[in-house]
């Protein structure tokens, strides 16, 4: 024996363990011999009910074992249940959790200032911990001008309705004139609020529940307040304060700041009609400049025209539409 494991190039011992084939683990791949905790396809049909039921279906398989552990149950492992449904294909969402749908919303379209006006509350720092000032503020959507705002220590449905009124008295709206555009907070959607617009005759216009970007232009707004380079980096020690510097970026975003989506003219010059004049006078000087060196320019002037319409909640056109058209 050991002269022809010799030859054959193998160890006797190896040969003793060939002859005791009870012992001997098939490492071949393909084996159809199947390992002894493999999920047999009765588990694997309950596993797959229990994750489909009205009570996991929107959870997670790692919240599902805790949840089961604490009713005294295991079933199988997170991976495991993360491999059945992948191999069903409900991965991502299973049966009735599917992603809802939101309608689009409501485009609204601006061609003259106090049309269309969008607003929001945001909080500023405050010296108290655990507390914030809050920050009313109103823009209309055609110029982007800043026509109303206040600071307040509270959010109250009825300080805001104040600001709403405020801001229609100061811009003379008449009745049937505007529609204001808000999110779905609570004083933006009270009665109290309601009941003001009702008497003003503004129609109101709501985010759709549960969307983030329904309402831009405000949230915007407040991204160029608190990223302006004189913004506190210690918080406001008292509401006046507070007031005393949106204030100030009110007077200098409203009549000093060039607005890069209005042409580099100001909100107020938008608002007031006067960007018109004076994108005319930039075309004069770019015509006269092309006259006197006409060899500086290869191709037209810049045309200094701002954009007439401004949307909100603007549709996209979807490819078998622009294909239609």
């Amino acid at each position: 024996m050991k002269k022809a494991c010799e030859i054959l190039g193998i160890s006797v011992r190896s040969l003793q363990r060939w002859r005791q084939p009870e012992t001997i683990e098939d490492k071949r791949k393909g084996s159809s011999i199947f390992p002894s905790n493999k999920i047999s396809e009765i588990e694997r049909q309950r596993i797959l009910k229990v994750l489909s039921s009205a009570e996991f279906r929107d959870k997670t398989p790692h919240q599902i074992v805790a949840e089961l552990a604490d009713q005294g149950k295991y079933l199988a492992s997170e991976a495991s249940m993360y491999r059945i449904l992948k191999e069903v294909g409900q991965n991502t969402h299973r049966q009735d959790s599917s992603p809802k749908k939101h309608q689009k919303p409501t485009e609204l379209v601006a061609t003259d200032a106090n049309q269309i006006w969008t607003w929001d509350i945001t909080y500023l720092p405050s010296a108290t911990k655990g507390s914030f000032f809050y920050l009313y503020m109103v823009m209309d959507l055609y110029s982007r001008k800043v026509v109303a705002w206040q600071v307040h220590d509270r959010e109250d449905a009825t300080l805001a309705s104040e600001v709403i009124r405020e801001a229609c008295y100061q811009e003379g709206v008449a009745r049937e004139q505007l529609v204001l555009h808000s999110d779905n907070g609570s004083p933006m959607k009270g009665a109290t609020m309601l009941a003001t617009l009702q008497q003003l005759g503004v129609m109101p216009s709501f985010s759709r529940p549960h969307v983030s970007n329904d309402n831009p232009y405000s949230e915007s707004l407040f991204k160029t307040l608190k990223y302006r380079p004189w913004y506190p980096h210690r918080p406001f020690q008292c509401v006046s304060e507070a007031r005393e510097w949106v204030e100030g970026f009110v007077q200098w975003y409203n009549f000093e700041h060039r607005h890069s989506k209005l042409e580099y003219v100001t909100p107020n010059e938008r608002h007031t009609g006067q960007d018109k004049d004076i994108l005319a006078n930039r075309r004069a000087v770019y015509q006269r400049a092309r006259q006197k060196q006409p060899e500086r320019w290869s191709g037209q002037t810049r045309q200094w025209a701002t954009t007439a319409a401004v949307t909100l909640n603007k549709h996209r056109t979807s490819k078998a539409e622009k294909s239609a058209a």
